[in-house]
């Protein structure tokens, strides 16, 4: 029965499911139950091609074009149908196999032709190669193309701000200037970084029987190289073979997948936070959107709700990712099925993420930097150029520099007039205290600028 958003027990079913409609089209039930007709077509004509060729021979050409369908683009797939059939075998994977050969007996095949599906498999045969190719999909159409939008947003951001001078706060106190766009390219490279990681996880799948050994495939066919015939097959998927499993692929790369993710998502989470806290202090103003109210009590509020939003999905996504990295993994002896309803939340995960990644694209979009409260701040903390003057009277061999400084700026407001006076009474070179003189905290930013437009290391 079809649920209403308002009546779904999930948010991203509810609330946010018209945000997620790509994701759900990989994730759902039907998402999944797609990708198991996309893996049973696809073996069926291997073995058609391969050891099965004289047998298959007579394969009616309605029967092959469906099976070719299939495999390259499984949205054809009648999911009601099956869904119907495994409300009777209450199996899922087997409502699939029934439901193929009802489609190719349709379509002509014999009954020799229909003992060729599902040969030789295990359900997880089908079912690794299925979330594997989900996984796939997610990684290739939706996960690094939104982080790559995140990524162009915060490259942009930092090369227009990149020489705009700007307070840091270690430890939230007044610190060494650095500028905006530095802060930014920072976050854009950590970024850049963690996304490769992503891209780097190799995907496995395995297609080797009840318990990874071909002991069927061996007893009806031993004159096949089954480990050869294996490995071209889920090669031929875009995947990579892993010849050394029980009955499930033991997910290790799932887990590598998870931790990846996760790792970039800590880098948007750790943004998330620091523009919520750059917001706070006026240093980032928002756009406001018509008719948007930011308080039912307070009318002038503009609420940072997109860098919120994030924050708390970002860290919904990371707690369940944790979990599967954690558990998908172990498995008692040959295999448990643990991990089926486990592996039945990636989408969830996932569909957080995504949420997220929305979030902070919008907010991003709509920031605007208020260079004047930036300014204002820094012009106001010239107690961050003892840093520049005590190492400056270091390289000079003035004994005890460091304490010096400590006791004229640790504690205190310095304005001005008060370092100057302060740097005039030092015992430097005249060219030395000039330079000094006409340094302020908006010009004590380094090699900012300069960082803020190098290209970001992958």
């Amino acid at each position: 029965m079809a649920t209403s958003p308002i009546d779904a027990l999930s948010p991203l079913d509810g609330r946010y499911a018209g945000k997620l409609a790509a994701v759900r089209y990989v994730f759902s039930e039907a998402g999944l139950m797609r990708e198991r007709v996309r893996v049973e077509c696809a073996w069926l004509l291997a073995l058609a091609q391969g050891p099965a060729a004289a047998a298959l021979a007579k394969l009616p050409r309605a029967a092959h074009d469906l099976l070719s369908a299939l495999s390259k683009d499984p949205s054809g797939a009648d999911v009601p149908a099956i869904k119907q059939i495994e409300a009777r075998t209450n199996h899922d994977v087997k409502a699939v196999e029934i439901w193929l050969r009802g489609e190719l007996k349709a379509r002509g095949a014999s009954v020799a032709d229909l003992e060729w599906v599902h040969f030789g498999c295990t359900s997880e045969d089908i079912n690794n190669l299925a979330y594997a190719l989900m996984l796939k999909a997610a990684r290739a159409n939706l996960l690094l193309p939104m982080l790559d939008t995140l990524g162009k947003l915060l490259e942009s951001l930092a090369e227009r701000h990149a020489a705009t001078p700007m307070l840091a706060r270690t430890h939230g106190q007044t610190a060494t200037p650095t500028t905006v766009g530095k802060e930014l390219a920072n976050v854009a490279a950590r970024l850049r970084s963690q996304r490769a990681g992503i891209e780097r996880v190799v995907i496995l799948g395995k297609m080797n029987g009840a318990v990874g050994n071909f002991n069927a495939h061996v007893a009806a066919l031993p004159q096949v190289d089954w480990l050869e015939f294996s490995r071209g097959f889920v090669e031929s998927l875009g995947l990579a073979s892993n010849a050394h499993t029980t009955q499930i692929e033991p997910h290790d790369w799932i887990a590598e997948y998870c931790h990846a993710l996760m790792r970039a998502n800590t880098v948007l989470f750790d943004l998330a936070r620091d523009m919520w806290s750059y917001i706070s202090v006026g240093y980032f103003k928002q756009r406001a959107v018509d008719g948007e109210v930011g308080s039912s009590t307070m009318p002038h509020k503009v609420n940072p709700i997109d860098f919120e939003n994030a924050e708390g999905n970002l860290g919904l996504a990371n707690v369940l990712l944790g979990h599967f990295a954690d558990k998908l993994p172990v498995s008692r002896l040959q295999r448990d099925l643990t991990d089926s309803t486990v592996l039945r939340n990636l989408g969830v995960a996932l569909g957080h993420a995504m949420l997220s990644y929305g979030s902070l694209a919008a907010g991003l979009g709509k920031i605007e930097l208020d260079e004047a409260r930036v300014a204002e701040d820094l012009q106001g903390a010239w107690e961050v150029l003892g840093e520049a003057v005590q190492t400056v009277m270091r390289t000079h061999g003035i004994p005890g520099a460091y304490d010096q400084l400590k006791s004229f700026t640790r504690g205190r407001p310095i304005d001005k007039a008060a370092m100057r006076e302060f740097i005039a009474s030092l015992d430097l070179p005249q060219a030395e205290k000039d330079r000094l003189l006409r340094l302020e905290p908006r010009d004590y930013v380094g090699l900012a600028a300069t960082l803020a437009k190098r290209p970001l290391r992958s």
